[in-house]
């Protein structure tokens, strides 16, 4: 079962990189004929490039806390943006913001997007799910895309949002972008094997435990037989006879298998095979 979970993660992380490679370095199409991929926000359509002209509605523009970047956890810029073809507005990640040193609950710059008649490149992310966390005021735990909509008074599309490439006019200052996609798909193919390795062994263990243990209980059977056999004769039929040649051949095997077995001890058992009863 676990090597099955691993192989579900490395398929996973292999559709990913599908996406990756299929869609990231496209040529951009216009959010025109992009518009239903934005509406349905399908996860196989992810890393679309998209062509947005129009202008960035600032006054609405959110912050996404807790994102990684570079090692580091800071903030995405979330602007809502009105194509102008469309008419529609998307939401923008216009890129990533680093924590302040002084405040750790504010980024430490917060720089205004361009004003009107803006052109942007961008990649469609699907809209993130609501992951039941609070958020101060003018930020989101998440890139929930419902939630973006309880804090503007216009529609915005839901399906998925745009994370910014390029922009023109470049403004004067603007977040840091955020980095390409990892094409690793992980260790998770290794991890799988050894999972299995590990459940075959164990079947391998089990067995030769179960073995040893099946040996010492025979000695100790063996070794009660001998004791209760020293003040009465073994007769050709008595069943201890049995028991002792069970444990003779235990002790022969046990030493052969240590590499002790001597001549003395070959010597013992030819003796003790001619002193038993018959």
């Amino acid at each position: 079962m676990l090597g099955q979970w691993q192989l579900d993660r490395r398929e996973g992380a292999l559709e990913e990189i599908n996406r990756v490679v299929s869609n990231y370095d496209e040529d951009p199409v216009s959010y025109t004929e992009a518009r239903n991929l934005f509406a349905e926000g399908d996860p196989s359509d992810e890393w679309t490039v998209v062509e947005l002209r129009g202008e960035y509605l600032s006054d609405d523009s959110l912050l996404v806390r807790n994102r990684g970047h570079g090692g580091q956890v800071g903030y995405e810029q979330l602007v809502p943006f009105r194509d102008a073809p469309t008419g529609d507005v998307v939401v923008v990640s216009r890129g990533w913001l680093p924590t302040s040193s002084a405040d750790g609950s504010v980024p430490e710059f917060n720089p205004e997007p361009p004003g009107r008649d803006v052109e942007v490149v961008a990649r469609m992310k699907p809209a993130e799910p609501d992951i039941d966390r609070g958020a101060p005021e003018g930020q989101l735990a998440s890139i929930d895309l419902a939630e973006y909509q309880e804090h503007v008074s216009y529609e915005i599309v839901e399906g998925a949002y745009a994370r910014m490439a390029e922009e023109s006019p470049e403004p004067a200052e603007a977040p840091y972008q955020l980095a390409r996609p990892s094409l690793d798909e992980g260790p998770h193919l290794s991890y799988s094997m050894q999972w299995v390795a590990f459940g075959l062994l164990s079947f391998v263990g089990w067995g030769y435990a179960a073995r040893v243990h099946r040996r010492n209980l025979d000695l100790e059977e063996l070794d009660d037989a001998v004791d209760t056999s020293t003040s009465e004769p073994l007769g050709s039929a008595d069943p201890r006879l049995e028991k002792l040649e069970r444990k003779r051949r235990a002790k022969e095997l046990r030493r052969r298998q240590t590499g002790r077995y001597s001549d003395e001890d070959a010597e013992d058992a030819w003796v003790d095979q001619r002193l038993t009863p018959r």
